[in-house]
């Protein structure tokens, strides 16, 4: 398989000639951050008031089990699926409109071709789901203590499908023109909309209060959005009556959804195998799993922020044909995920039993709950570097080979080619087996820390088959370059956990232990990093060492950078932060 065969050549975007005094990506990060920060925080909050509402019992059980649906429709229509499917849409769009300067907007074109469908499909996928809600509980969860409940509440969950697949539609548009306040800070008002229900009628609707919050909360997020794409819309040139529609730059390509669908729907799987098997354990044992989830995650989402944000750019420079700068990009987002996720998961194995007695023993949440919870907290933790680093493989792994294309596009439609798409679902699914045995393995001995493991030792095996496979999709990582940066960043995670164990173990109040533990991994970490030489971790030192002492790093020679560097570093389109 060559480059050529896989992409279209076509000649690289020009940069943006309007010098901007800070750095896109910077900036893009840094309100991301705060905001993803923000709503991670809210998100926390929620989990308290149920732990502390609830606690871990049959009703928590009953509504995590029903809270599976708005977990698989988050990451299929907005985090995930619709990313990858729209992002590179509107990039390829934004190029055309470049290009093509005169006749139709490639971008409203495409608006005009997409949006009717997807609101078609996610009224009918919503409304399928409340129908055969029994029948879905009863798959998800055979065992479960109080399943009546369970079906009441995911009716009144699947509201969420539409308006999560909105908010991930317009918020892949806006990202894709470089807008990404309105769209880091749906997590905000969605957590905000649950807080308020779930505070006002926890009393009187009891869990029932919690799906209620969630569905409107899902509301709120599409309403965010709804304003800020009609002005990026309006923001391109306008429509010229009928002649408008002619001279068509775009073509759909249904085919493509398809394999991008299925690798969401089987990631996403991985929860549905430990609800399923939880339901037969110890009643409480799906409440901890989520709670230790939660916890777990907030590193890996801290880490992919990098690649929320880099993503566009990624799938601009691959609808431009320049592969090379991908391939850096790609590179580049591997290794400062890795140093962020590996950090978090340091701090995580060192201090897990504070961390959940300090957030969540109060109320109905006992120490019992506190030590079942941390144990899957540690055990989890092992999986995240593998979870961060596929959220990164994929996202340029689909852009080549986009649902939406160049009417000129000149691919070939070789079954080899179109095999290779299902490479992530093959992928998945290994990782699926791997899960499903382990826990099968272990669950009647160790419980709850079998299908943690499980969950573990599958996502790290999707992971080293992703790495393949990006290879064989025509991004040839440097493969000796990107794996001796994943040593050396995992040698440092390694130490800086021993390290802070055995610090948070010497303090007995929960907050100190947590402050000395993470002070300890800390240092620990940006130690043996730069003794090892990790380039994540040399790096930001360095810029820190030099901003301390009122120095400035330039770029490159006389202060510019290359052209592919300021292709990927500050886009193409107008900074819209």
């Amino acid at each position: 398989m060559t480059l050529s065969q896989e992409l279209p050549t076509a000649a690289p975007v020009a940069p943006d000639p309007v010098h901007r005094g800070s750095s896109f990506l910077a900036k893009a990060f840094g309100i991301t951050a705060v905001l993803s920060a923000a709503g991670s925080a809210l998100g926390l909050l929620r989990d308290l008031l149920l732990a502390r509402f609830f606690g871990a019992d049959e009703g928590t059980d009953a509504f995590l089990v029903s809270w599976t649906v708005p977990e698989t429709a988050a990451p299929l229509l907005i985090e995930d699926a619709m990313t990858f499917l729209m992002v590179p849409a509107f990039s390829l769009a934004l190029v055309l409109r470049e290009e093509r300067p005169e006749g139709a907007d490639p971008v409203r074109q495409l608006t005009a071709d997409t949006l009717p469908w997807l609101l078609g499909g996610l009224c009918a996928l919503s409304g399928a789901t409340i129908f055969w809600a029994p029948e879905v509980v009863r798959l998800l969860a055979p065992g479960l203590a109080d399943p009546a409940l369970a079906v009441t509440c995911t009716r009144i969950t699947a509201l969420t499908v539409l308006p999560f697949g909105l908010a991930g539609y317009l918020g892949a548009a806006l990202r894709a023109h470089h807008r990404f306040t309105a769209p880091a800070a749906i997590y905000v008002v969605y957590n905000l909309g649950i807080l308020g229900v779930l505070t006002l009628f926890h009393l009187v609707l009891g869990v029932r209060a919690a799906a209620l919050g969630v569905a409107f909360g899902s509301l709120l997020m599409a309403g965010l959005l709804i304003a800020p794409f009609l002005r990026a819309l309006r923001s391109g040139r306008p429509a010229r009556g009928r002649g408008a529609r002619g001279g068509r730059g775009l073509l759909l390509s249904p085919l493509a959804l398809l394999p991008v669908v299925a690798f969401t729907i089987t990631r996403q799987s991985q929860v549905f195998i430990e609800r399923s098997l939880g339901s037969d354990l110890p009643v409480g044992t799906i409440s901890h799993l989520n709670y230790a989830a939660k916890v777990s995650q907030l590193a890996m989402t801290t880490a992919l922020l990098i690649c929320t944000v880099t993503f566009p750019l990624v799938a601009r420079a691959l609808a431009a044909g320049d592969l090379a700068a991908a391939r850096d990009r790609v590179e580049k987002d591997l290794g400062q995920a890795a140093a962020v996720v590996l950090a978090g998961t340091a701090f995580l194995i060192a201090c897990a039993h504070p961390v959940v007695a300090l957030l969540f023993q109060r109320g109905a949440f006992g120490p019992a709950d506190t030590a079942a919870t941390a144990e899957v907290i540690q055990v989890y933790s092992c999986g995240l570097l593998a979870q961060a680093l596929i959220g990164v493989m994929v996202r340029p792994f689909f852009s080549m080979r986009p649902a939406v294309r160049r009417a000129d596009d000149p691919r070939p439609g070789q079954a080899g080619h179109w095999l290779l798409d299902w490479y992530p679902v093959a992928a998945m699914a290994i990782g699926l087996i791997v899960t499903t045995s382990v826990g099968l393995l272990s669950t009647h001995r160790f419980g709850a820390l079998g299908l943690a493991a499980g969950n573990a030792a599958g996502i790290t095996t999707t992971a080293v088959l992703l790495l393949r496979g990006l290879a064989l999709r025509g991004i040839a990582l440097r493969m000796p370059k990107v794996l001796a940066g994943q040593a050396r960043l995992l040698a440092a995670a390694g130490g800086a956990a021993v390290a802070g164990t055995l610090t948070a173990r010497l303090v007995h109040a929960e907050a100190p232990s947590i402050a000395a533990g993470a002070a300890v991994v800390l240092a620990v970490y940006l130690a043996v990093g730069a003794l090892l030489g990790a380039q994540e971790v040399t790096g930001p030192l360095a810029k820190g060492i030099a901003l301390t002492r009122g120095r400035r790093a330039h770029a490159g020679p006389g202060g510019r950078r290359s052209t592919g560097e300021e292709l990927l570093e500050e886009g193409t389109v107008s900074d819209g932060c």
